[in-house]
């Protein structure tokens, strides 16, 4: 992939991203981040970027994990069937 079809794809998927968020009206807002991200993802996996794949590897082992230990525990007056994730 050219280097300017990079260059073009990442600033119109950070446009559509922050346009999504600061929409107001929801289905919209969530296609456009949708179509932002589709836009990301054929930069990551076409173009190969080594330095986009960094950054992304490094944010999803930044993130914090789920441990079974995190949920808060139920309440004993509650009547519903909610089954806990382990």
């Amino acid at each position: 992939m050219p280097v300017w079809v990079i260059l073009l794809l990442l600033p119109a998927s950070a446009l559509l991203w922050l346009l999504g968020t600061s929409n107001g009206d929801d289905v919209i807002g969530l296609l456009e981040r949708l179509i932002a991200l589709c836009g990301l993802a054929v930069v990551v996996f076409v173009a190969r970027p080594l330095l986009l794949e960094i950054i992304g590897v490094s944010v999803a082992l930044w993130l914090p994990r789920a441990h079974s230990g995190q949920a808060a525990p139920p309440l004993p007056n509650r009547d519903d069937v909610l089954i806990p994730f382990l």
